[in-house]
């Protein structure tokens, strides 16, 4: 196979398109996942790439790149040995037992990170609510740490169309979240729900939800809402473990 030696070729334009533009993402419903170490994460996943590009001259598995143009298309500032290109995956809905739901996050670094989180302390999936950035950006692929192809992801509008009791985690009002403050007997579970730090839930999705907790902050203002997402499921993850 010969060698990628012109930066107009179009499978790295197909890179570059896809790493800048969400629009460009939707419409193929394409992502690009770069690094060796997240390439190995969803191959160990069961995901197939569309290609995967590599630098030319190492002996690596995949389509080879002349290096310096593949350092080109690189969003990483030390350049990269492998970019995947995959096909998106959704879920037609959020499923149970434990949803997380994510509500107005508009930083990429925050979902990938709430999606590891996720990974780590066994959500059942991610769902991604109104004005929530995209969990295939760039950015939140590499904050995810290869748990966006572990973890399930979803769509959701709110409470409504989630699965089970719904919780919505606030700043100091209602109940302090414990383990044991929502019985996740059934298929259903619950979901917990996660606004943007700064602004935090609508009101009228706090309304929406069953129950309303928080957690125990007396330090700082407020936690970031990754953090929170972080500390609420390991929580609710002693349901099934203490």
């Amino acid at each position: 196979m010969s060698v990628i030696n012109s930066h107009q070729n179009p499978r790295l334009k197909q890179v570059r398109v896809l790493q800048a533009r969400k629009r460009e993402r939707s419409r193929t419903g394409l992502f690009v996942a770069e690094g060796e170490d997240l390439v190995a994460a969803a191959a160990a996943a069961g995901w197939s790439a569309e290609d995967v590009l590599v630098p030319a001259g190492l002996g690596l598995e995949g389509t080879e790149v002349d290096p310096g143009l593949l350092d080109g298309v690189s969003a990483l500032g030390s350049g990269t040995r492998a970019i995947g290109i995959y096909p998106q995956r959704w879920l037609d809905h959020a499923v149970g037992p434990r949803c997380l739901h994510l509500h107005g996050l508009k930083d990429p670094g925050n979902v990938g990170t709430a999606i590891r989180a996720a990974h780590a302390l066994g959500a059942s999936c991610v769902s991604i609510g109104p004005d929530t950035a995209d969990p295939f950006a760039p950015k939140a692929v590499r904050a995810s740490m290869g748990s966006i192809f572990a973890v399930p992801v979803a769509r959701s509008d709110g409470p409504a169309t989630l699965p089970g009791v719904t919780v919505a985690l606030v700043l100091r009002a209602g109940d302090e979240l414990r383990a044991d403050l929502v019985d996740p007997a059934g298929e259903d579970g619950l979901s917990l729900l996660i606004g943007a730090e700064r602004d935090g839930l609508p009101d009228d999705v706090v309304a929406a939800c069953d129950r309303t907790a928080h957690l125990p902050i007396d330090g700082a203002e407020s936690l970031n809402a990754a953090m929170a997402a972080t500390v609420a499921l390991y929580e609710l993850a002693r349901t099934s473990t203490g």
